[in-house]
């Protein structure tokens, strides 16, 4: 039979015991290596057309699509709660989609609007804009569509005067998440020739072909008019040698920070990221992982805040600067307390 352990079988570890720092919550809180505040968090804003208006997105349970008024008080209330900024994503009205996505780049258009509301009205809160042309295309894609394919260079160029925009408008941050070769130089360039030579670019560098976008596209109206599939430009979720490539050249073309997106089946690409480039590195915690989240939840599969926090701590222990996640208001109110 087997010797019973006791203690004085510890010699050979010489005498540590690990669980000494984890057995009280002081200790805990002296040794822990991962911290998670306010300012770690991005909210990203759907918005829509119309005054004090709201809609629920079905596949998404507690976030709403906002008109500009609802928007501008959105960021009033992230800014007292200690979030930084907010990433801005228009639900564009179906009559002005086209398959030249000209919307993108109307000084006028709902992404404008919010921009300047919010920007005027809460102007210490950073503001971030996607220039993909999904929001406003009539196929869905992120690119211009000729004979069933996704045009590089042609697309660059409504980006590149859609960056422009919204740079007018008040956007402090361009984030291009469409992965089209390029894209980052080309907005670097015209941005800086007509004076915003202070605005960041937030590439999304690494933007992975997933199935976890699906709430997203529901909140902005694109996934019920996609046409096709996004694997021609968005990545292999195979693939990690590849995303370095990407990046690396993101950041050669001037990118000011990179976004692995999505977030917790890519934590492997953030941690492969931080310590290949020295530049802020952040995470989306995609619709889909947010779905799930809930609605495990909601079953009872699991403890909703204890999950919340857990997920975003792996994004943060990963090596992200920061995480765009739906949770961000909740989650800086309850670090605030």
């Amino acid at each position: 039979m087997a010797e019973h352990w006791n203690k004085h079988d510890m010699d050979f570890l010489g005498g540590r015991r690990l669980r000494r720092s984890r057995r009280t919550d002081w200790s805990r809180s002296m040794v822990r290596e991962t911290v998670l505040t306010p300012a770690d968090l991005i909210w990203p804003l759907f918005v829509i057309e119309g005054q004090n208006e709201k809609t629920q997105i079905k596949s998404m349970p507690g976030v709403e699509r906002l008109s500009v008024d609802l928007c501008v008080e959105a960021a009033r209330a992230a800014r007292d709660a200690g979030i930084p900024a907010l990433a801005l994503f228009p639900n564009t009205p179906d009559h002005l989609r086209s398959e030249n996505a000209a919307e993108a780049y109307n000084p006028d258009n709902l992404m404008c609007r919010a921009l300047s509301a919010i920007k005027s009205a809460v102007p210490d809160i950073g503001l971030i804009t996607d220039v993909a042309l999904d929001e406003y295309s009539s196929d869905g894609q992120d690119g211009l569509v000729r004979d069933g394919e996704i045009l590089n260079d042609e697309t660059i160029t409504v980006m590149a005067r859609s960056a422009i925009v919204q740079a007018k408008a008040g956007a402090d941050i361009i984030a291009p998440s469409d992965m089209m070769d390029g894209r980052v130089g080309a907005i670097r360039e015209v941005l800086d020739g007509e004076g915003f030579d202070q605005v960041q670019i937030m590439s999304y560098a690494a933007k992975y072909a997933s199935c976890f976008y699906g709430p997203f596209r529901e909140a902005v109206g694109s996934g019920s008019r996609l046409r096709g599939d996004k694997r021609t430009y968005q990545m292999d979720f195979a693939n990690s040698d590849e995303a370095l490539r990407e990046i690396a050249a993101d950041i050669e073309e001037g990118a000011d920070s990179i976004m692995v997106k999505p977030g917790l089946p890519y934590l492997d690409i953030v941690r492969r990221a931080k310590d290949n480039f020295n530049v802020p590195i952040y995470a989306y915690q995609v619709s889909g992982e947010y779905a799930m989240i809930e609605f495990a939840a909601a079953a009872g599969a699991l403890d909703r805040t204890r999950a919340i926090h857990e997920s975003l701590h792996a994004f943060k222990r990963a090596g992200a600067n920061g995480v765009l996640t739906y949770f961000a208001l909740e989650v800086a109110r309850e670090l605030g307390r």
